[in-house]
């Protein structure tokens, strides 16, 4: 009769240590989630309200809404936003594509060989944009570039950097060689995860592969190719690296992106205020792109 009591707290006080316990463990991260993302948001967010010089004497000055309004009418950022559209246009298909493809046929291969070719597919994401740049001017360079020397053999020379129309089709076929191994190995555990009974169960019925694939794999994978392509969108609008270093937004600043353009503005220009509206209004754009391809795939 006595030892009731004792145990009820007990109990109690171990249901409490469950329910914080949690909390403290995830503590650190949140703190640091705090510091260096949430509280850099709120902060550009207020002095996207301000007219802020930062090599000035003069003290950051509210002017409301000026900083959006400018960017509306500022053709460099039309500019930008369509160079970075383009690109994302360009390099979500196709990544997305050719990862699926690789995924698709990694899983029909023996389970003992995948590991070769899988670190072969993956080997190039883990190479710094400043490795693939250099590597990639090599090879796109007029001269003496490994591609237009093949392509000489047929009379062919392509000037990959140098012309407003092949330039960012050329940063996009870089990135599709750079990027595509990542989201192939997502997509490849998800193909592993369904179960192979349905495949099984519809060849029985009488369905082809491409009938398989279209009623039974593609519906099963539709999670990891929407985290999939979330993903690819929200990296490709934030495109920088690339057209940095290989063409430094020429020629004519048709490669020139839109983070390209808010770096530029806040470390060239100075103009803190102007950038971090600028980046408000990437963020809106990626978030309106994000939240249509959840739309999309969720009617389907």
């Amino acid at each position: 009769m006595t030892s009731e009591p004792v145990s009820t707290a007990q109990r109690r006080r171990r249901r409490n240590w469950d329910r914080w316990s949690g909390y403290l463990f995830a503590l650190p991260y949140l703190i640091l989630f705090g510091m260096f993302l949430i509280a850099p948001l709120i902060y550009g967010l207020g002095i996207s309200f301000f007219r802020w010089d930062l090599l000035s004497p003069v003290p950051p000055k509210l002017i409301g809404v000026a900083n959006y309004r400018e960017s509306f009418s500022d053709p460099y950022f039309w500019k930008a936003l369509w160079a970075t559209l383009r690109f994302v246009v360009m390099a979500v298909p196709f990544t997305i594509g050719s990862a699926l493809i690789m995924a698709l046929g990694l899983h029909s291969v023996a389970a003992s060989r995948q590991s070769m070719y899988r670190a072969a597919y993956f080997l190039p994401t883990i190479l710094t944009i400043s490795v693939v740049g250099i590597l990639w001017r090599w090879f796109y360079n007029s001269e003496f570039g490994v591609f237009n020397a093949y392509l000489s053999a047929f009379g062919i020379k392509v000037p990959w950097l140098t012309s407003t129309g092949v330039a960012m089709k050329s940063i996009a076929l870089m990135t599709l060689w750079w990027t595509t191994g990542g989201p192939m190995v997502v997509l490849l555990a998800g193909l592993h995860d369904i179960p192979a009974q349905f495949r099984e169960a519809a060849s029985l019925d009488g369905a082809s592969s491409w009938q398989q694939f279209r009623h039974v794999t593609i519906p099963l994978l539709r999670p990891v190719l929407l985290f999939v392509m979330v993903m690819n969108i929200i990296g490709s609008f934030q495109v920088f690296g690339q057209t940095y270093m290989i063409t430094s937004g020429g020629p004519e600043m048709s490669t020139r992106s839109l983070v390209q353009f808010i770096y530029e503005t806040a470390f060239n220009n100075y103009r803190m205020g102007y950038a971090a509206a600028l980046s408000w209004i990437l963020f809106v754009v990626i978030a309106i792109f994000s939240f249509g391809q959840f739309r999309l795939m969720r009617e389907r």
